[in-house]
Parts: structure tokens; C-alpha cells; sequence
């Protein structure tokens, strides 16, 4: 009887250990999807915030109405060559700062801080990598080429012949440590910075 019940305790433990795994892994799959939304939320409120400054400063009308008015004259989504069309005025700009912050995902740790990136009077984008000696990301490395210069930079200066492109170096290797963007023109280029960096460092995770 007692070989029974024991057998009986062992495959109760296997069963509830199973259970376990499973809601741990649901607990930080929803998590991770929770730190995602906020970090988007943070970046909509900022871009939000400046909307309305910027319309408030142009018009008595509030800006949720003109956008209300501008979704029923949308017919087609632009592409991406459309998005780089119109200049920020640099005047009403200067001082302004929207950041953004670029995390791991990781299911059973606490994500980790990988980036973050200042867009600067709407001209200059700085990102600073926490940890270069983690990352390694590399100004000759295929993924930084392929994906980020290519995928962003490359695009951007053909519309944009006056971007501008520095690195700092962590200590005196050849890591990249620090990335300096300047002349930019539009928000949509923060934007398509922004992503391919994810991108990037999505990818060195998964490397």
C-alpha cells in the first residue's frame, strides 16, 4: 500500500509541476506582451502631446477633431515614400525630446534594458546601447549593414540627402556604444529608426 501511495504522490507532483511550467510560461508570455503595450502607450502619448501643441498653436480647433474629420478623408494608407514628405517646422520644435526604450524578451528573467533612443528638437536622434559588450554590435557587422543601415539609414538618405551618421566606441574596441543621427526631417524617420533597431538587437537576441 505504501508503494502505491507513493507512486500515486509522484505522479500527482508530475502533474501539478506540469501545470506549473505551463501558467509560468502563460504569466510571462502576457507580461512581456503588458511591458510592450506600455512602452508603445508612452511613445503615442508623447507624439500625442506635441500634436495638440502644435495644432493649439495654429488653431482654436482641438486637435481630436481634426483628427476625427481627417479619418473620414483617408482612403488609402500612404506608403512609406509618402511618409517622408512633409517637413517639421524647426521653429516650434527646439527643446522638444520624445525617447523611447528598447527591451529584451525574456520569458523566465526580467526583460532587460537593451537601448534607448532621445529624438532631439525633431533633428537628432541619439542611441545609447547599455551594454556594448553584450550586444557587440559592430559598424562592419552583417546584421547592423543589412538591417539597420540598409533597412533605415540607407532609405532615409536617398529621400533625405543631409542625414548625417557618427559612432561613439565602448573604450577602444570596435563596439559600437553610441549612435548619433543628425538632420533629420520627419517623425517618420525617428520611426523607421526605431524599428529597425527592435529589429536589430531582436535579432542579435536570437543569435
Amino acid at each position: 500500500m505504501k508503494s502505491m501511495d507513493l507512486g500515486d504522490n509522484e505522479t500527482e507532483i508530475e502533474k501539478l509541476s506540469q501545470m506549473l511550467s505551463k501558467i509560468q510560461n502563460l504569466y510571462y508570455k502576457k507580461k512581456e506582451q503588458l511591458e510592450e503595450l506600455q512602452i508603445e502607450i508612452s511613445e503615442l502619448r508623447e507624439v500625442l502631446n506635441f500634436l495638440n501643441s502644435l495644432v493649439s498653436d495654429k488653431s482654436f480647433q482641438s486637435a481630436d477633431k481634426i483628427y476625427s474629420r481627417s479619418l473620414q478623408e483617408v482612403e488609402k494608407k500612404p506608403t512609406e515614400e509618402q511618409y517622408f514628405v512633409e517637413e517639421i517646422p524647426k521653429e516650434r520644435v527646439k527643446g522638444t525630446n520624445i525617447k523611447r526604450k528598447i527591451f529584451s524578451k525574456r520569458k523566465e528573467k526580467e526583460s532587460k534594458l537593451l537601448c534607448v533612443l532621445n529624438f532631439l528638437d525633431f533633428n537628432k536622434v541619439e542611441i545609447k546601447l547599455l551594454d556594448p559588450m553584450d550586444r557587440e554590435i559592430r559598424e562592419t557587422s552583417e546584421d547592423f549593414i543589412g538591417i539597420f543601415l540598409r533597412g533605415a539609414l540607407l532609405k532615409i538618405k536617398d529621400i533625405n540627402p543631409d542625414l548625417d551618421l557618427n559612432y561613439d566606441y565602448f573604450k577602444n574596441s570596435k563596439l559600437i556604444e553610441r549612435i548619433k543621427i543628425s538632420n533629420l526631417k520627419t517623425i517618420q524617420e525617428f520611426d523607421l529608426i526605431t524599428s529597425k533597431m527592435r529589429e536589430l538587437l531582436a535579432k542579435e537576441i536570437g543569435s
